[in-house]
């Protein structure tokens, strides 16, 4: 699970993003969805093998096209929620916390009812570190565990790990900035290439 944009609501910021996007990459194996960063990552120069993590927002469009171009040919699915958050409420903008924990859970719940996932699975969440504060990070797992055994009686073991602890959030990073390109700056080009792995793909602000 990884995420694009940002949940600041001052659009006249330099850099405030228009959208805020959740992914999910959905995956039995996870062993192949490493395999494609780390034959991507070897095939990189000298100079960029250094850094060790992949991240799409800075590596060079021929690596984006040639990680995506793997993915999609691995047996794997996409499920992504997206807001606009200009069409945030008032109270929500205040509580950010609470607001992506919110749409985290709109978006596990709507894996559930299309049955992704089933109660007989062994089941791993494995989510990007993005939020540095400890009790945020412990409060987002305490809360998404309690909601899947309340909502749909199922344990979930849920982790959060950066991309260099976790070798699939590099990958996730890299689907989760393709779709944010073709909303934030209209540009399909990266979209295009994982579309089909893609299976929902829902605003939660219409």
């Amino acid at each position: 699970m990884d995420e694009s944009g940002d949940l600041g609501f001052d659009f006249k910021k330099k850099g405030t993003t228009s959208y805020f996007l959740i992914t999910f990459l959905f995956a039995n194996n996870k062993r192949s969805i490493e395999k494609c960063v780390k034959k991507v990552h070897s095939g990189l120069r000298k100079k960029y093998k250094k850094i060790g993590v992949l991240h799409a927002y800075t590596e060079e469009p021929v690596t984006r096209k040639r990680l995506l171009s793997l993915l999609n040919e691995r047996d794997c699915k996409i499920m992504t929620i997206l807001l606009n958050k200009k069409k945030v409420y008032t109270k929500l903008q205040d509580e950010k916390p609470v607001l992506y924990n919110y749409v985290t859970n709109i978006l596990l719940d709507r894996i559930f009812s299309k049955k992704l996932l089933q109660s007989d699975d062994s089941i791993e969440i494995v989510a990007s570190r993005k939020e540095t504060n400890k009790f945020l990070n412990q409060n987002f797992k305490s809360y998404l565990r309690s909601q899947l055994v309340e909502n749909h009686n199922i344990e979930v073991a849920i982790s959060i790990k950066t991309p260099s602890e976790e070798k699939v959030l590099q990958a996730v990073d890299f689907v989760s900035w393709a779709i944010f390109r073709k909303y934030e700056n209209k540009d399909n080009t990266y979209y295009n290439i994982i579309r089909n792995r893609i299976i929902e793909e829902n605003p939660l602000f219409p």
